[in-house]
């Protein structure tokens, strides 16, 4: 996709979501210095949020911790089953692009009358509910978004939490250039028109991948962006019972496929469901493969901007007004008050 071809032009996402290289580009890792420091006595991190705001932001963060031997225990749930739990032990990161989504001030009230004292809110708007109610608040700087579908701000969310827990292991995030290039590029990748056309055609668009919320998140854009019905597989499950109420014409779009398992992939879904399989990859595949760059430390940014670049291709396609969802809104559930 570009802003000169007039087909995409008129779209706000289509603007943001190119503005999200720019984001990277100019991303400050020292503005989770007070974070970092804050965080520092804790020994447990809990993060919170609804939708987008935790999918990416939390998933990738817990992920590569895991990936690089990060002993702080992690863990994440929507902020209503919070509630639920005794969070006494953890610093509580809550994600909220307007700073005022109920299902969050709920929770971070609630901690604040047990007077919890590590309650931080990452928002995009300064004043905001959740800021009063956090020891500590950041604002992003990505600037507003116009479109329903929230996609700079996440983008900008974890590379927020990267950039804190960047501090706690003392090490730097010395990748942004690149990682704003193979995001540019992930991002005007030439999408093959059978591909858009078989995956609009489709009545359900399965994404299969890690948990890292990258094809979380991709699964709820869908909705977003295509109108179409998805569903998230994690790891292998698309290969562990689902395929029994798979059909022909429904699509599986696999995130950075595991090498090892892509012979049972061909087996059950391609020659079993008859269906048609994609991938979006940084090595070729034995699928049809939406190449993209790789980055260390930032590859999940990259799948997930190609994902983005399909699903806008595929809305297009089906004549989808991209900014204007029928019922979805940009706050979900508002707090007001």
């Amino acid at each position: 996709m570009n802003l000169q071809d007039g087909k995409y032009k008129s779209y706000a996402l289509v603007k943001e979501m190119l503005e999200t290289a720019e984001v990277i580009g100019k991303f400050d890792p020292e503005c989770a210095a007070a974070f970092a420091d804050s965080l520092h006595q804790e020994n447990r991190l809990f993060f919170t949020g609804e939708g987008s705001s935790r999918i990416f932001p939390a998933k990738r963060a817990m992920y590569e911790a895991m990936k690089t031997g990060f002993p702080l225990p992690m863990a994440t749930d929507g902020a209503t089953q919070a509630l639920e739990y005794d969070l006494s032990r953890h610093a509580v990161l809550a994600a909220s692009n307007s700073g005022k989504t109920k299902e969050v001030v709920r929770l971070f009230k609630s901690l604040n009358a047990k007077s919890h004292k590590h309650c931080y809110g990452v928002m995009a708007h300064a004043g905001a509910p959740l800021a009063g109610l956090s020891q500590k608040a950041h604002v992003l700087s990505c600037g507003p978004e116009n479109a329903v579908a929230a996609t700079k701000s996440v983008v900008e969310q974890a590379l927020f939490y990267q950039a804190v827990l960047a501090k706690l292991r003392k090490t730097t995030l010395d990748q942004l250039p690149a990682a704003a290039a193979a995001v540019k590029a992930a991002l005007e990748i030439q999408i093959d028109a059978d591909q858009a056309m078989a995956i609009a055609a489709a009545p359900v668009i399965y994404f299969s991948g890690r948990n890292n919320g990258v094809a979380e998140e991709l699964t709820l854009k869908t909705n977003e962006i295509t109108r179409k019905k998805s569903a998230f597989l994690e790891g292998t499950y698309a290969v562990h019972g689902i395929e029994e109420v798979m059909n022909p014409d429904e699509v599986v779009i696999l995130v950075e496929p595991f090498p090892e398992e892509e012979e049972k992939f061909t087996q059950v879904l391609r020659t079993g469901v008859g269906m048609k399989v994609i991938a979006i990859s940084s090595r070729e595949t034995s699928f049809p493969t939406i190449r993209i760059p790789s980055v260390k430390h930032f590859d999940e940014y990259i799948q997930l901007a190609a994902g983005w670049n399909l699903l806008v291709e595929v809305g297009i396609r089906l004549g989808i007004d991209l900014d204007k969802p029928v019922r979805a809104r940009k706050v979900g559930n508002e707090f007001i008050g």
